[in-house]
């Protein structure tokens, strides 16, 4: 006998009794300090993971924590009633470092609500993923409609290294009718959104050297270059007077359809008062569709310490974004080509791949997709949701793409403009979430009703 769906004023009601307890684990799992990155604890990368295959076991999954080499991701399993699709659930459970606690408003890893936000590292990217599945799960209880495989990686702020073997060891228990992806955002708080496109990129180190040592700045400067000032001409070289990228070869679109008013973006970036934005076109064609050029941070002496010397050598890390239809190896190519060329007085440039991804663009049609939006309009009291891009880069997006070319893909997320995912006072819009996990509830059953029909 089928099990019937549960309506939406059910789930509505069964969403809003589990909130509470759904927000109390959340605030637990953001305790947890799981940073992947090299040269911090990663026993907390353990016990975060182990603190979601928990959560996961008392949903009624079947649960094991893998790893392929790199840090432990979580996968937890609920094979489907008879007839109804399989869904799988990604989010990921490691965060970023917190950078200068001095900018904190308070511990990082404590979590404190200020006018109804919840600020924590994670609270938002991507712990509140993790929970808007566990929400919806635990809103069904026993009467779950369809099938789910919980993906939860431990990683993916690291540059998911280790995720392709992963998803390749585990192709045939976690392949699926369905992915939802609930590492993105919405557009604004009130307004859902499906994320359609990401941006790919590059990270990579320039270094350069004019000089076996250091040498006193007064003796040899004016007729020696330093390297440091040598490094400053070469950046200034990525772009150009209107603050477009300069780097022949990149890929560049526009056509965005969702506009973006400045004054919004100017609010919403922090930017300071009287300084103008970069580059040319519409925004959303700059930060979706284009290609972008950041220096992340740069080795060299600080300015409290720093002698009166001609400095020998100097190192940049860049972050280049690549807009949809570009590729990352030919555009790194690119890049060091460009840094190569432009080497002011013959300085020595070594240029050095730290990690790539692609980009992706997803056909967000079909009865997936529509199954979607009409869970997004309910949630939000009729609001319609906004097909956006994203400037930012989910580059397994492209390895599932690949791997499960049939399963729809649905991007979703719990950000909103106001976050700060990766920054200082990163938080959680508590009203926002509380609708992102009916939404998830409401997605769920909706995939139900749709069936088998992939596309």
């Amino acid at each position: 006998m089928t099990t019937p769906i549960m309506s939406e004023s059910d789930l509505r009601a069964a969403v809003e009794r589990e909130m509470p307890g759904v927000r109390a684990d959340l605030e637990r799992l953001v305790r947890i300090p799981g940073i992947a990155f090299d040269g911090f604890d990663h026993s907390h990368v353990e016990r975060s993971a182990e603190a979601v295959a928990e959560l996961l076991r008392g949903c009624g999954l079947d649960v094991e924590i893998v790893r392929s080499g790199g840090q432990p991701a979580v996968i937890g399993k609920k094979a489907a009633p008879a007839g109804a699709p399989t869904v799988l659930l990604y989010a990921h459970h490691d965060v970023q470092p917190v950078g200068d606690r001095a900018l904190w408003e308070s511990d990082p890893f404590e979590p404190v609500e200020r006018d109804g936000r919840l600020y924590a590292r994670g609270a938002a990217d991507d712990k509140a993923g993790i929970m808007a599945h566990v929400a919806a799960l635990r809103a069904f209880g026993d009467a779950l409609p369809v099938g789910v495989v919980l993906f939860i990686e431990g990683e993916e702020e690291f540059g998911s290294d280790s995720l392709e073997r992963l998803l390749d060891e585990h192709r045939d228990e976690i392949a699926s009718d369905v992915i939802v992806i609930a590492d993105s955002g919405n557009w604004d708080i009130g307004v859902p959104a499906l994320t359609t496109s990401l941006r790919g990129i590059v990270n990579c180190f320039v270094e350069i050297r004019t000089l076996d040592h250091a040498v006193h700045s007064g003796m040899f400067g004016g007729a020696v270059p330093d390297a440091l000032t040598a490094l400053v001409r070469l950046l200034a070289t990525l772009h150009d007077d209107a603050g477009d990228v300069a780097v022949d070869g990149l890929v560049a679109k526009e056509g965005a359809s969702v506009d973006y008013p400045e004054d919004r973006i100017r609010v919403e970036a922090g930017l300071a008062e009287g300084v103008g934005f970069i580059g040319t076109g519409r925004i959303t064609d700059r930060i979706w569709t284009k290609p972008a050029v950041a220096v992340l941070g740069i080795d060299a002496p600080a300015t409290g310490e720093a002698p009166n010397a001609l400095v020998p050598t100097a190192k940049a890390k860049l972050s280049v974004r690549l807009a949809p239809g570009d590729d990352p190896k030919r555009a790194y190519a690119a890049v060091r080509d460009h840094l190569a060329k432009h080497a002011p007085w013959g300085a020595q440039v070594t240029v050095t791949l730290e990690h790539d991804g692609d980009p992706c663009v997803i056909d967000a049609s079909g009865p997936m997709f529509d199954a979607a939006r009409s869970a997004f309009r309910a949630a939000w009291d009729g609001t319609e949701p906004v097909d956006v891009g994203i400037g930012g880069s989910i580059p397994f997006i492209a390895t599932f793409q690949e791997m499960f070319p049939q399963a729809a893909i649905l991007v979703t997320g719990v950000e909103d403009p106001h976050a700060r995912a990766h920054g200082p006072n990163e938080s959680l819009h508590l009203g926002e979430f509380a609708r992102v996990c009916l939404a998830e509830a409401l997605l769920l059953a909706n995939v139900a009703r749709t069936g088998t029909n992939r596309r």
